[in-house]
């Protein structure tokens, strides 16, 4: 129907155009340009009108919603990030106090190390004192009594043989050398 109107129109404006010009006032086309236009406002209220107003409203209310969201995301992003922040300065805080411990404990453990090697040290040279004393004391006692044998020895031998001041002198001299070998031994 709109076609139609359409296509009477633009052939009533070929017929007045031919005959006046372009800048002529010509009220038949006023007239029926104006009724074109006032039908085209009814047929599109009637038609078009609401569903384009519906289509508006719903397009308002999605981007109001949209921005609702939008707000409660980024509220819920701060509140994310702050406990996100409190985390970190926490886990940070445990870490420091573990190296802390960490490093105490090292610390302790290098004191008592030592400690103990120096205890074990001791323990070791005083052992050691202990074995040589025992050993100088094993040493004395047997050069005393190997001294006492030939003592004995000696002197049962200067018995046995009557000797003048030379022969002793040589039965004495024998013995110390071989109580210099024996000792040597």
């Amino acid at each position: 129907m709109i076609a139609a109107i359409f296509s009477y129109l633009a052939v009533i404006l070929q017929e007045e155009e031919s005959t006046t010009g372009i800048l002529d006032i010509n009220f038949g086309v006023i007239f029926w340009t104006s009724i074109t236009f006032i039908l085209l406002l009814i047929v599109l209220k009637k038609f078009a009108w609401k569903p384009i107003l519906k289509s508006l409203e719903n397009r308002e209310d999605f981007i109001k919603d949209s921005l609702e969201k939008a707000e409660k995301a980024k509220e819920e992003a701060e509140k994310l990030a702050n406990i996100s922040n409190e985390k970190i300065k926490n886990v940070e805080t445990e870490a420091k106090e573990i190296i802390a411990q960490g490093r105490e404990y090292s610390e302790k453990l290098k004191k008592q190390i030592l400690d103990d090697t120096k205890n074990e040290t001791k323990k070791m040279l005083e052992d050691a004192k202990i074995e040589i004393e025992k050993l100088k004391i094993d040493a004395y006692t047997q050069m005393k009594d190997q001294i006492a044998l030939l003592a004995i020895e000696s002197a049962e031998k200067v018995i046995k043989e009557k000797l003048d001041k030379e022969a002793h002198t040589q039965i004495i001299n024998k013995y110390i050398k071989n109580m210099s070998g024996k000792l040597n031994e």
